[in-house]
């Protein structure tokens, strides 16, 4: 007869089991409710019962759940209570963590890269409604005037878009989005300086400087209030009214006087002229402060930098060990001298081993100043067979890369930088994916940072008149939006395969389904330049006497021209 034993190895009553089975039957009778089952479940589900929680998720008896109790917290509290830790680790990890570090500068030259030009294009349509005047004509016109200016003052030598002179535009966003990554949040202060505009000065008075995201903070680091969220002072309605930041880091010795005291700055002055671009990625809503990219992987990239530091070692130890010596005397015979007590073996053995001594230390042999190695009799030289690094070494650790690259929205290819298993569709279908983190990162960088200094910048250059404009123009406050419209150029997307994506945007082209100025947009260039610059290489061409490449295309109409598909084609091989 078969029994059924308890935890205790004892016999399981058969009414015992009988009330199980009845229990587990009144809980599968629809309309019965959960108190059937009385004060404890079926075996396997603790005191709850089967039913207790309505969803898995819920449940606090599960062995695999029930240490798993986090709180229902604000957003404010979960980040702002813990940001400092979080963002001393994460800056840790990006100073000293290569896999940090260069996933963080991959990130920035696929966004920023090293140049972010400014494209002008100013909503006429939206202008339109007060003159008719603002027209496409007008809109060119505005946006090249527009451009070149803003290079001006971006690019500009003598650095007078930086209070402290000493980045262009472009290295001021770079390092933005950078601190946006790492930190969280970037936080940059506009500044009016008109006392720096004169001959040999700057020309704009406008001028923008990176504050630490560290300093801004609470005064006197008093705790969150309804009205001051880490440093952030909001009114009712969340909207943010000034922000509080301190003179100086509060770890900057030399400033200590500074680092104690507060500056509070408003979000813009009077006449709309805007003091603080903060941005950050809220992940939930009432949210006033960022948090690192790192936050999620802080604790599996810290381990992974202590996996390969103690892999390195035990193949540094392990290659110090490459030779070693051995004797006749095998520990058995070592053991059965020492123990045995036998004067003539224990003799024998010490002379043995005095022979091995004094051989070595008497044998000095060396051939032009090399010394050559000498066995004393009996002796061999055995190798020791490096084990390290085994053999699941690479795949564990691009593994575990993956789950950064999944935070980082890109593929482990371009985390781990390996693309030896990786086949042409498989990193091209990586990159796109990768692509639309990238896009969605710049257009929210645009959005918060570079379009609104481009139009604190705007402002000015109009009320100096070096703008076209019409005769009924709006105020700049109210039209701001229409006049500061502008995409951003970054780095250029490049090519997996150049002649294949190459045919695949020149159809794309014919079949008016992608336009010039996007495709240029996409490898980091204006298309009006481009076709300007093309003009001016045909036209010097055409004065030195030389053929007309066939890449330029033909003087023909559109209608008597080959198409652009037919000019993608590739060109067919002549026949032996």
């Amino acid at each position: 007869m078969t029994a059924l034993l308890g935890p205790d190895g004892q016999t399981i009553p058969a009414a015992t089991i009988a009330g199980i089975r009845n229990r587990a039957r009144a809980l599968t009778v629809p309309g019965r409710t959960q108190a059937l089952a009385g004060g404890g479940g079926p075996s396997g589900y603790g005191q709850y019962g089967a039913y207790a929680f309505p969803y898995d998720a819920a449940q606090i008896d599960a062995p695999d759940m029930a240490d798993w109790l986090p709180l229902v917290r604000s957003p404010d509290y979960e980040v702002n209570t813990w940001r400092d830790r979080i963002a001393a680790r994460a800056r840790d990890l990006h100073r000293n963590d290569g896999w940090a570090k260069g996933a963080i500068s991959r990130i920035l030259d696929s966004t920023i890269g090293a140049s972010y030009r400014l494209v002008s294009r100013p909503d006429y349509r939206a202008l339109a409604l007060h003159d008719k005047a603002f027209d496409a004509t007008w809109a060119a016109e505005f946006g090249r005037a527009a451009e070149a200016l803003w290079r001006g003052y971006a690019e500009g030598l003598g650095h007078w878009n930086d209070v402290s002179r000493r980045q262009t535009i472009s290295q001021q966003f770079r390092m933005a989005l950078g601190q946006k990554l790492v930190d969280g949040e970037s936080v940059i202060a506009g500044y009016w300086l008109p006392e720096r505009v004169g001959a040999g000065g700057a020309r704009y008075a406008t001028s923008f400087l990176g504050i630490d995201a560290d300093r801004l903070s609470n005064p006197q680091q008093q705790p969150d209030t309804r009205f001051l969220r880490g440093g952030v002072e909001v009114d009712g309605y969340g909207v943010p009214l000034a922000y509080h930041i301190r003179k100086a880091h509060q770890y900057d010795w030399y400033n200590a006087v500074e680092s104690v005291t507060w500056e509070r700055v408003p979000f813009e002055d009077d006449d709309g002229f805007r003091r603080i671009y903060h941005d950050y990625d809220p992940d939930r809503w009432g949210q006033n402060r960022g948090i690192s990219i790192f936050a999620p992987v802080l604790g599996r990239l810290r381990m992974l930098a202590k996996y390969y530091g103690i892999e390195l070692s035990a193949a540094s130890v392990a290659s110090a060990f490459g030779l070693y010596a051995t004797s006749p005397f095998d520990p058995e015979m070592v053991r059965n001298a020492l123990d045995d007590g036998d004067d003539a073996v224990e003799s024998a053995y010490g002379w043995y081993q005095d022979m091995r001594a004094d051989f070595h230390r008497d044998r000095d042999l060396s051939v032009n100043g090399v010394k050559v190695a000498t066995l004393a009799p009996g002796e061999d030289l055995k190798t020791v067979a490096p084990v390290r690094p085994n053999s699941g070494f690479s795949p564990f650790t691009h593994e575990m890369l993956r789950s950064f690259a999944a935070v980082l929205g890109m593929s482990g290819e371009q985390v781990h930088n390996d693309y030896g298993d990786a086949s042409w569709s498989s990193a091209r279908a990586g990159i796109v994916e990768a692509e639309k983190t990238f896009i969605r990162r710049m257009q929210d960088f645009n959005l918060n940072t570079a379009t609104p200094m481009f139009a604190a910048w705007l402002r000015e250059a109009l009320d100096n008149g070096e703008l076209p404009l019409p005769r009924r123009v709006p105020d700049f406050a109210e039209a701001m939006t229409a006049f500061a419209r502008c995409r951003w150029l970054g780095a250029a997307r490049g090519w997996v395969d150049p002649v294949s994506e190459r045919q695949g945007v020149i159809l794309g082209l014919d079949g008016a389904l992608s336009t010039l100025e996007d495709e240029c947009a996409k490898q980091g260039t204006d298309w009006e330049e481009n076709v300007d610059q093309r003009a001016i290489e045909f036209k010097r061409m055409a004065e030195l006497g030389l053929p007309r490449p066939e890449w330029m295309g033909s003087d023909k109409t559109p209608a008597d021209d080959a198409s652009a598909t037919d000019a993608a084609k590739k060109p067919e091989r002549p026949q032996a």
